[in-house]
């Protein structure tokens, strides 16, 4: 049996502990947030990465609105850099080529086909591959319901190089619109008649609706351009999509040569 004394002497060394124990707890309380704030300070001011750019800071709401901005500014940008960067199909060499004409089209649209078959060639012949011009197609689909998956499906064979394989044979085949004839089904039934396509990539390609943005963004493209009717055209300068020259409608070749070769005049002047 302890003694009195002895009672006291465990009794004043066990609050002793107790006291340690709580100064201990909160010692380690108070260096676990320290280290914490720490943490969080150093991750506020470190480098950050987005974008493949580096950023010294955290972005405030003014450098977000300005990168935004410039974001827009690039998907509105047509010179053909841009346009070639963005993804969008062309025909020609962009290495001598002063003059782009962006070609807006549906291909369920009957004037955009009349277009393709009767003035696209000789724009070729005469201008494309004589190294003058480059042409690069934008989606406007607005004539139907199926109009957007024929945009999205003729970008999946543009992946493999062949757009305009792809561009000829629907524009061949053309049928009235929303008849069915660019049902999701028929769409890969034209893809398949493309030699040297790769359905297995194709068809993934089209399932995953991999371009609808890219196809929103087209439309929305034609639509800072006032554009709302297919076929419609803006011809500009190559190297800065500067002085545009705008024609709506399936002109005749008479209407773009007139154009195109006020341009190119215009480019040969400003070199001299």
């Amino acid at each position: 049996m302890l003694k009195p004394q002895q009672n006291q002497e465990q009794g004043k060394l066990k609050q002793t502990i107790d006291i340690t124990s709580g100064i201990s707890f909160v010692g380690i309380f108070f260096c676990l947030t320290i280290i914490a704030i720490t943490l969080m300070s150093s991750s506020f001011n470190s480098p950050i990465v987005k974008n493949n750019y580096y950023y010294a800071y955290a972005a405030t709401a003014e450098e977000k609105q300005q990168r935004e901005t410039n974001n827009n500014n690039n998907k509105n940008n047509i010179s053909l850099p841009n346009l070639i960067q963005q993804g969008s199909p062309y025909l020609g060499d962009p290495s001598t080529a002063p003059i782009t004409i962006v070609d807006f089209s549906d291909f369920q649209c009957y004037l955009c086909a009349r277009y393709v078959k009767a003035t696209e060639p000789i724009i070729n012949q005469t201008y494309i591959q004589t190294g003058k011009a480059v042409l690069v197609f934008k989606h406007l689909p607005n004539r139907g319901f199926d109009s957007i998956n024929s945009s999205i499906a003729a970008q999946c064979a543009n992946d493999q190089g062949k757009f305009w394989d792809f561009h000829q044979l629907l524009y061949k085949n053309q049928k009235p619109i929303d008849s069915g004839w660019v049902s999701k089904e028929n769409l890969k039934k034209f893809a398949a008649k493309i030699s040297g396509l790769d359905m297995n990539k194709y068809n993934s390609c089209f399932e995953s609706q991999k371009y609808k943005s890219f196809v929103e963004e087209d439309v929305a493209l034609a639509s800072s351009l006032g554009f709302q009717d297919t076929p419609s055209f803006v011809i500009v300068n190559s190297k800065d999509g500067s002085n545009p020259e705008i024609l709506k409608g399936a002109h005749p070749f008479a209407s773009f040569k007139a154009i195109i070769d006020k341009k190119l005049r215009e480019v040969e002047d400003s070199s001299k």
